[in-house]
């Protein structure tokens, strides 16, 4: 696992766990055996069923226009191939009154983790409602309150936010060797969940409208995953698709010890959140420089390692005037500067810890003489309690859906019970060019933030200019904004983020 990424899954260690009943469970309605021997070895749980889908009627103000809509949370079985029901799968989804359902376009919304739940596209990015979190000064105790989202979509497509098993109220109902082998593994989760849009479609007479799906970080992955496996294994046709910080692939970010590829990906958003402190606007002009240098010298520089001793003394000019880092640490690296390192150093002195999300955003450090970090991550420390909070209350009180169990917005559970090596096969670029070549009408963008080290920018910008055209260069977009992981926290971003979202799906 790459040093970043290990990282950040460190800091899911700390977050919301998975109940153990959530994956331990059976069927409410699978009969105990009377074998007594049996039964203590395995112990049964039995869940409370699921209430029926819950549904209210709301209303939104979104660029001037006040849109009427009914919001459902309901859930969705998964059956294996004989047809027993081994899963329940939560969805909220938000309709348009009155919109003429064949020729309304329909969202389906993933976040990623693996073990985070869709609230942070719901109630942060996308949904007609949203709560603050994820910027600088946001705190756990902040009010929960709901207010109408200016970026939301709902006024061009109808939205279903999905929560995998695991994650929300979603639930295995087999005990947990079982739950890992059909949920937490990486094709099997893009399986079951393209089924999960398909029985959403059917189930609501939506399978003529236009789709798109979206996904946020390693719900980016599974994006253009579920894109072909819908188009190739379903027989839906999405329109298109919308990567929100994506993780797109594993292979930009792994083999360190060799491969220049890590620090050359990394280096224009450790520059970017540079720049940023000192009060640069941050643009593609701003930026243009550092990211040639990074697909040029830098990365000739670094392969040439130990054969050239002045490649050193060069990487280490350009990466401490780029990064802002002391000369002699980056001298001590060799120049190459992990995300670890550089969020460590950055506010040290002034006993603080900077996001792998955005750089930028600081919380204290409760051990700031420590070598390593021990305190968990200064943002996703701040949004489990808002966000939890929020949807629960959302979910149980305002739409009635009167469900009993923990509700998990991130499940270390889940991500800590993800198939061995699974880092290694995240990769889902052939996927999108399958899918973009299969569909000559389809669609992509590709968005990020400029601070964000646990999915950079410069990832996507080198995967998408080593794809071939397939028609019109537009087709496949690349759009970077100020901000981190989650820069639609920012306002100006998330405006800049709904044009461009607004320009794929046509609308105006």
């Amino acid at each position: 696992m790459h040093r970043s990424i290990a990282a950040a899954a460190s800091v899911l260690a700390l977050c919301l766990g998975l109940a153990a009943a959530s994956s331990h469970a059976l069927a409410a309605d699978e009969p105990a055996k009377p074998d007594a021997a049996k039964s203590d070895a395995k112990e049964k749980i039995d869940l409370p069923p699921f209430p029926a889908d819950a549904s209210v009627r709301q209303v939104t103000h979104v660029a001037g226009k006040t849109l009427s809509y009914t919001a459902t949370v309901g859930s969705l079985p998964v059956r294996d191939a004989k047809g027993k029901k081994i899963a329940e799968v939560v969805f909220t989804a938000y309709v348009l009154d009155g919109a003429r359902a064949p020729a309304r376009p329909v969202t389906f919304a993933f976040n990623g983790g693996p073990g985070a739940a869709s609230v942070y596209l719901n109630m942060g990015a996308i949904g007609p409602k949203r709560i603050q979190f994820g910027a600088q000064g946001d705190s756990p105790s902040d009010p929960v309150r709901l207010i109408d989202n200016p970026g939301a979509w709902l006024d061009f497509t109808d939205l279903v936010f999905i929560d995998p098993v695991g994650t929300g109220y979603s639930r295995s109902l087999e005990e947990p060797e079982q739950t890992k082998k059909d949920f937490f593994q990486v094709k099997e989760d893009v399986a079951y969940l393209s089924r999960i849009v398909f029985d959403w479609l059917v189930k609501n007479g939506r399978m003529a409208s236009p789709k798109y799906v979206v996904g946020e970080s390693y719900g980016g992955y599974r994006a253009p995953a579920i894109a072909h496996f819908l188009q190739t294994e379903l027989g839906v046709g999405p329109s298109g698709v919308v990567m929100v910080s994506p993780f797109l692939d594993a292979r930009t970010q792994s083999f360190e010890d060799i491969s220049p590829l890590p620090y050359i990906v990394e280096l224009p958003s450790e520059a970017a959140a540079n720049y940023e402190r000192q009060g640069k606007p941050l643009s593609p002009e701003t930026l243009a420089e550092v990211e040639q240098y990074a697909r040029t010298e830098f990365a000739v520089d670094l392969l040439k390692g130990r054969s050239d001793p002045a490649a050193v003394d060069r990487i280490v000019d350009h990466v401490t005037r780029y990064t802002g880092l002391r000369p002699e640490l980056v001298k001590h690296m060799g120049g190459r500067v992990d995300p670890g390192v550089f969020l460590r150093e950055l506010y040290r002195d002034e006993g603080k810890l900077a996001s792998i999300y955005d750089s930028n955003v600081t919380t204290w450090d409760p051990y700031p003489w420590s070598q390593a970090q021990r305190a968990g991550d200064p943002i996703l420390d701040a949004i489990i309690a808002p966000t939890t909070s929020a949807m629960v209350d959302f979910m149980t009180r305002t739409v009635g859906w009167k469900v009993e169990g923990r509700y998990n917005a991130l499940s270390n559970a889940v991500n800590q019970a993800w198939e061995k090596n699974w880092f290694s096969q995240v990769e889902s670029v052939s996927d999108l060019r399958k899918a973009v070549a299969a569909d000559g009408k389809l669609k992509v963008l590709i968005a990020h933030g400029y601070d964000d080290l646990s999915c950079p920018f410069f990832a996507s910008q080198l995967i998408v200019d080593q794809m071939p055209p397939m028609g019109a260069p537009g087709r496949v977009r690349l759009a970077v904004y100020p901000g981190g992981h989650m820069f639609y926290s920012r306002p100006d971003s998330q405006a800049a983020f709904r044009r461009d979202v607004m320009a794929l799906y046509g609308a105006r």
